[in-house]
């Protein structure tokens, strides 16, 4: 941990709030600390690995990673942190796994509250504040940006593969060839490890991959047609059933410049 972050780890408060910018490419290397973290960022994206898998986390969204679990930070794009440190036993309710987000209007704000504050915050605003945070925290909605990983030898090395193409849309029976299965064992053994099936997996791995390269800063159009879809259009429509919005929406979103 940095000494800053060591330091909110000892505070009092129950919740602490911390800002920091980060460049293109930057890397917080795999920690942990005693306190919940709910990971939200202004602008950029944050991709975080997590013993359970790997998340992306896009502006309007946030990770909630509890106290102690190990996680590190890659940052896409130039990334606005603005995060909390939550004290264990700060309030019932809160999730004990990791959990992506849909960040409130309010939450955003009351985050932005809490920096603007400072560490030594007293009084009655204070109190209402982190109450509110806590609040909210129990009650967001999950998000689907989380893209679990087999553990099996031959279904982790398919998997990576998989990755490595994310516009390879050849179906099971084309693929489970490779890892010496038979197309039916291969689904039945997937959906085991990873908890959907491999096609729902395929279109995570391929809806994360858009955020990647969104963030990047490629045109629509372009990551579309590196994503394999037929069309634009098929692209557009994948992503706003997943994530509520449009690739363009998304963009402006995340080009959004910092407010605090």
């Amino acid at each position: 941990m940095s000494p800053d972050v060591d330091r909110l780890q000892r505070a009092r408060a129950p919740v602490v709030a911390y800002a920091r910018d980060f460049a293109d490419g930057a890397r917080l290397p795999r920690h942990s600390h005693p306190r919940a973290q709910l990971l939200h960022t202004l602008t950029g994206v944050m991709q975080v690995e997590t013993p359970g898998g790997t998340w992306i986390v896009p502006p309007q969204r946030a990770l909630w990673v509890p106290g102690r679990v190990p996680h590190a930070i890659r940052m896409l794009g130039r990334v606005s942190m603005r995060t909390i440190y939550v004290r264990p036993g700060a309030a019932p309710g809160l999730p004990v796994e990791c959990r992506a987000v849909a960040v409130s209007g309010l939450l955003r704000e009351l985050i932005l509250r809490a920096i603007a504050l400072g560490e030594r915050r007293q009084g009655e605003t204070a109190t209402h504040i982190d109450a509110l945070i806590l609040d909210e925290i129990r009650t967001l909605p999950d998000e689907p940006l989380r893209l679990p990983l087999p553990q099996e030898r031959r279904l982790r090395r398919l998997a990576d593969a998989l990755l490595a193409r994310p516009a390879d849309h050849r179906p099971a029976t084309r693929i489970a060839g490779e890892i010496g299965m038979s197309a039916r064992t291969l689904t039945r053994r997937f959906a085991a490890e990873v908890g959907m099936s491999l096609g729902a997996w395929r279109r995570r791995a391929r809806l994360l991959e858009a955020l990647r390269l969104l963030a990047a800063g490629e045109k629509v159009t372009a990551v579309a047609l590196d994503l394999g879809y037929q069309n634009p259009s098929a692209f557009i429509e994948s992503f706003r059933r997943n994530l509520g919005t449009t690739p363009a929406r998304y963009v402006a979103a995340a080009d959004t410049p910092a407010a605090a």
